[in-house]
């Protein structure tokens, strides 16, 4: 049998290690105590506690600061109504309003509103779409010079030519 050659129980054989770092020799050293676990556990147990009220705190001020904006807003909006209420205190506006809105005029005046001049053109189906130029039907510019001798060599006045039906302009009324 061969003899083993392992050292006696009692004696030690030395080992060379590598040095330590000092972040690794204090942290081999350190021995939390009883009190810094405790102080530890706490610790973790308020942030656990405590997360959820601290959300609910940061979403309530973003609430308030979107409350507070729009209250801001409206604010702004009230001002500006507040700005056309007092406008309506005076009376050359609600003279203007009146004349622009309703058509009213004062008596004496005539008025003179364009029936479907609002703008728009409407489209319309009884005309055809052609890629082709075409001529008009009615020879306007003879049209405009006969009503020109018309108006300027009658001898009606403007009340028998409007019975008699001879200027009656469908595009044009007369209020007053």
């Amino acid at each position: 049998m061969t003899r083993s050659t392992r050292a006696p129980r009692g004696r030690r054989i030395p080992v060379a290690l590598p040095e330590e770092s000092r972040s690794t020799a204090w942290l081999r050293e350190f021995r939390p105590s009883g009190f810094a676990l405790g102080v530890l556990s706490l610790v973790v147990g308020a942030l656990v506690v405590l997360a959820p009220s601290l959300k609910n705190f940061v979403e309530q001020r973003q609430e308030i600061a979107r409350l507070e904006e729009a209250v801001r807003e409206a604010q702004a909006d009230v001002d500006e109504l507040e700005a056309e209420i007092a406008r309506w205190d005076d009376p050359a506006y609600i003279e203007a309003q009146a004349r622009d809105r309703l058509y009213y005029v004062f008596p004496g005046d005539r008025s003179y509103l364009v029936v479907g001049d609002d703008g728009l053109l409407e489209p319309s189906d009884d005309l055809p779409i052609s890629d082709q130029i075409l001529t008009t039907r009615v020879d306007w510019l003879r049209s405009l010079l006969d009503s020109v001798y018309e108006a300027g060599l009658t001898e009606l006045s403007p009340n028998e030519l409007d019975e008699s039906g001879q200027l009656d302009s469908p595009r044009l009324r007369s209020d007053g």
